[in-house]
């Protein structure tokens, strides 16, 4: 009995032995376990940031691979500061137009070929009657030489062919009021529009009842080869001319300073971009010149006589005719278009031209009814020389 009771009790001493190992053991395992975790953590966050890092290089490689491919071949890349607008719709304001076109180069060494064109600005309030005279002004003429531009009221949707060259050519327009400021607005954004055309050089601004009356090469080279711009601008002491000045133009504008014009207009480009971002004379205009005084007639002619004097000819190159009275220059109809009419148009003048006499004095002329059209294309060809 006595040995079963120490067998008992050894067996019995053995299990609480076993006890505290195991008590002993568990904290061990435990510490063993965490240390485990931590280290393949720590092993997994290596292997991350090694592996994040090189697809960051890698992709900063691709990126900068990217950003220099344009730069391979530096013509490509001019081209997109020089290439004109693709689409002549876009969705800038006045506000946003003016200041982009009022951009200038301050380096004037072009650094590619420049061609010089001249910009064909038109300002009707719907069709052109006479588109088909017109197309046959362009005709075979290279569109490195020439850009259209047309202002119609907004509601009118041109359906110009796309044979013709007016075709595409509608720039966001607004309505336009004769005698008003929104006249000289439609013109500005006509100039601002044009101006985003790097090529374009000479700036000639013409209506729907407008025709030229000499061929594409003689009026080309008269712009591009001219000294002056043609902006009528002449000093007129009648009711008409000074007594349209009002007081509040000062000190802007003083009345020896108010000058009279035509509206119709040509412009190198350094005057179109005066004319474009123009703030100082347009708000005084804007608040002082209503009718019965008539804003595109005093605007333009008095702001470049006071701002460029030197660069103007002080004369227009649109004819009309003003010696059948009334306010508006008189409209001529399909009886009046003879050949003795045409060549007295286009014939009989003196005018200086780059500071010499010439008789070649007048590139255009209006007002034409919209019936002379037939007439007119028939004589063209003999006494314009086109058609």
């Amino acid at each position: 009995m006595t040995e079963s009771k120490t067998s008992l009790g050894s067996i019995e001493n053995n299990k609480d032995s076993i006890q505290k190992a195991k008590g002993k053991l568990l904290p061990l395992t435990i510490v063993k376990i965490v240390l485990v975790f931590l280290a393949l953590g720590l092993g997994f966050s290596i292997v991350s940031m090694s592996m994040a890092r090189y697809f960051w290089d890698k992709s900063l490689a691709m990126q900068s691979i990217t950003r220099f491919q344009p730069c391979i071949g530096e013509e490509t890349s001019l081209e997109k500061w020089i290439r004109p607008p693709l689409n002549l719709m876009h969705k800038m304001t006045d506000e946003q137009l003016f200041w982009r076109a009022s951009l200038v180069p301050k380096v004037h060494n072009f650094p590619f070929k420049r061609v010089p064109k001249v910009a064909f600005m038109f300002l009707t309030r719907g069709p052109l009657p006479f588109l088909p005279l017109w197309d046959k002004f362009f005709k075979e003429q290279p569109h490195t030489l020439y850009s259209i531009y047309v202002h119609t009221l907004p509601s009118y949707k041109p359906d110009y062919p796309s044979s013709s060259v007016f075709h595409n050519r509608q720039i966001p327009s607004q309505v336009a009021e004769w005698g008003k400021m929104s006249m000289c607005d439609a013109e500005r954004r006509l100039l601002a529009n044009a101006l985003l055309d790097l090529s374009n050089e000479r700036f000639v601004l013409v209506s729907e009842s407008c025709v030229p009356i000499v061929n594409f090469s003689t009026i080309y080279k008269y712009f591009v080869k001219s000294q002056h711009s043609f902006v009528g601008s002449f000093d007129e002491h009648s009711p008409h001319g000074r007594g349209r000045y009002n007081w509040n133009m000062a000190p802007e504008v003083e009345a020896d300073q108010w000058r009279k014009g035509a509206q119709w207009f040509e412009v190198n480009r350094e005057l179109a971009v005066t004319i474009v971002e123009d703030h100082k004379y347009y708000p005084k205009f804007e608040k002082f010149c209503k009718p019965s005084c008539y804003v595109d007639e005093h605007y333009f002619p008095t702001m470049l006589s006071i701002e460029t004097p030197a660069l103007i000819a002080n004369r227009t190159v649109t004819f009309v005719d003003w010696s059948r009275g009334g306010a508006h220059p008189a409209t001529f109809g399909k009886h009046d278009i003879t050949e003795g009419f045409l060549r007295k148009i286009t014939q009989g003048h003196s005018c200086l031209y780059n500071h010499q006499n010439t008789s070649l004095c007048f590139l255009f002329a209006r007002k034409f009814a919209p019936n002379t059209l037939e007439p007119l294309m028939n004589l063209a060809p003999m006494i314009f020389g086109y058609g």
